[in-house]
């Protein structure tokens, strides 16, 4: 725990979020107390340093700070709350119930900060998970203590993939963590989406855009510590973060305020070294513990997939689902780009025959989207090539494959029945809707 030096001390400077103090000594990371003008007790953690002087920034509402403002440093570091009785909870970036079900009594706390796992300790991912969506089961399977990105633009069906993969996947405990997202989204995700039969299982951690940086990043923590506590109770627990570059964001906020420069598109380095600090504490525990296959969602600004952010998360993740604003404008959902798309862990985790029929597909649907104009304005000949035959022919079939009704689950061995259907189909008139047998199931 941090020691203060000094009892006191007072603000001199105030720009934008960021505070400067002097007259007292306190380690990064801990608690100050702002008396404001109203008598007041306003929080505060300390981002920085320089001589004499220290750094900090509000975790709420700043009304009633002025100049001579006294702070005083505690000994406190913020750690979570932990627990089975944040199960089916709404809490905010502090572990306050935004609920309305009243205190939450957790009798165990953890550093924000986690612990270190040796990587030659950790169990390798090889089981499959079932998330309950076709494609992704089929085409883009992902492993038990994988980390997987969820790219998309705005308005191509990201929160509804979530929220189906938050209903559907065979996990023990799911964590949602809401990082930066428009405050109304927090009740619609959880009613419409999320609904009662996920909050069951849920923990859900909201720190909309209008918390401040602080209390943003530190939403993203806590989500990722209560994740880390039910994996070392040996259970296998799915993390879904929506979204990591508002967490690059935040952390951006701080970094600029207290006098760091950009190096990448206005993004300074310590985002960079932050992101892979929170990504690596998801993934498999040691050969006694859990799991936490973590999706984190990142949001590739005017659909630019070469973002910084989305670049970043690209070489740290065990793959990656791109959401594609074409197929969503066309009215495929869920808009996955299985062109775009891949699972570094599905060759480990799935057998040949699996990955062959994984691979047809690909192929035929690539080779349609390839020769598609051709295709469009008639300039294409039929028989001219086999392969561009078979994927006109097929192409109904593979798109009527792709496509899900978001309240209609489909678990791991009926995804791979209909893989194994459609990559035996001689065309695509055999093919009957995917869907419509899934109800009948």
């Amino acid at each position: 725990m941090p020691v203060p030096l000094q009892v006191e001390g007072r603000i001199t400077r105030m720009i934008g979020l960021t505070i400067e103090a002097e007259g007292i000594q306190a380690s990064i990371g801990s608690r100050c107390q702002i008396e404001s003008g109203d008598g007041a007790s306003i929080e505060a953690e300390v981002v920085g340093f320089a001589e004499k002087n220290l750094y900090l920034m509000p975790t709420g509402n700043i009304r009633g700070i002025g100049p001579d403002s006294r702070v005083v440093p505690t000994v406190r570091v913020y750690q979570a709350p932990v627990g089975e009785e944040l199960l089916g909870r709404v809490i905010d970036g502090a572990g306050e119930p935004l609920d309305g079900k009243g205190a939450i009594q957790c009798r165990r706390r953890m550093p924000l900060s986690g612990h270190y796992i040796n990587p030659m300790a950790r169990k390798p991912i090889d089981q499959p998970l079932d998330v309950g969506v076709r494609t992704i089961n089929a085409i883009l399977t992902v492993g038990r203590g994988q980390r997987m990105g969820l790219f998309a633009g705005t308005g191509v069906g990201k929160s509804v993939l979530l929220g189906m993969m938050t209903r559907f996947t065979t996990a023990d405990v799911i964590v949602v963590g809401l990082i930066g997202e428009r405050g109304r989204e927090v009740k619609e995700f959880i009613d419409n989406i999320l609904g009662e039969e996920g909050m069951a299982r849920a923990v859900v951690v909201a720190a909309p855009a209008d918390n401040t940086p602080v209390m943003r990043l530190q939403g993203a923590s806590l989500a990722t510590t209560i994740a880390e506590y039910f994996r070392d109770q040996g259970k296998n627990v799915l993390l879904l973060m929506d979204s990591l570059s508002r967490y690059a964001q935040a952390q951006r906020e701080v970094a600029l305020a207290i006098g760091e420069a950009p190096v990448t598109k206005g993004y300074p380095a310590s985002v960079f070294a932050r992101i892979p600090q929170l990504v690596e504490r998801a993934g498999n525990g040691d050969e006694d513990g859990g799991s936490i296959t973590a999706f984190y969602t990142v949001l590739t600004e005017g659909d630019d997939p070469n973002d910084p952010i989305a670049d970043a998360a690209r070489g740290i993740l065990d793959g990656h689902v791109v959401l594609s604003r074409k197929l969503a404008e066309t009215g495929l959902f869920p808009a996955i780009d299985i062109e775009a798309s891949i699972s570094r862990a599905m060759n480990q985790i799935t057998d040949e025959e699996h990955q062959q029929a994984a691979r047809w597909v690909k192929k035929l649907y690539s080779t349609y989207e390839s020769n598609r104009d051709l295709i469009n304005i008639g300039a294409y000949t039929h028989g001219s090539d086999p392969r561009i035959d078979e994927s006109i022919g097929l192409n109904p079939a593979i798109l009527d494959f792709l496509q899900q009704d978001m309240n209609i689950s489909c678990n791991f061995r009926n995804s791979l029945h209909d893989l194994h259907a459609l990559s035996e189909l001689p065309d695509s008139g055999a093919l009957v809707s995917i869907d419509k047998r899934m109800e009948s199931r």
